[in-house]
């Protein structure tokens, strides 16, 4: 228990500095093409970058609250009703 709630809040970390650090990453990594035609024309990829960044934060907080199976499991029931 005490190890996946450490292991989640190291995820949420990742994900809080990827949103922080967008521009940063952008300059260093480059545009992303798909992210530039869809999502704008000069901000897509920085959108994505922190589109990317929140996921990964919530993801990291399901993991410390124990909740990404139940989450996972209910999207998953979305598509597939049959699934229990």
């Amino acid at each position: 228990m005490f190890g996946r709630i450490i292991f989640g809040l190291i995820i949420a970390a990742i994900g809080a500095v990827v949103t922080i650090k967008a521009e940063w990453i952008y300059r260093n990594v480059g545009p992303i093409p798909s992210a530039e035609k869809y999502l704008g024309t000069e901000g897509g990829s920085r959108l994505a970058y922190k589109l990317i960044g929140i996921l990964v934060t919530v993801v990291g907080f399901l993991v410390v609250t124990n909740l990404v199976n139940n989450v996972l499991t209910a999207i998953v029931r979305l598509f597939i009703p049959s699934i229990k």
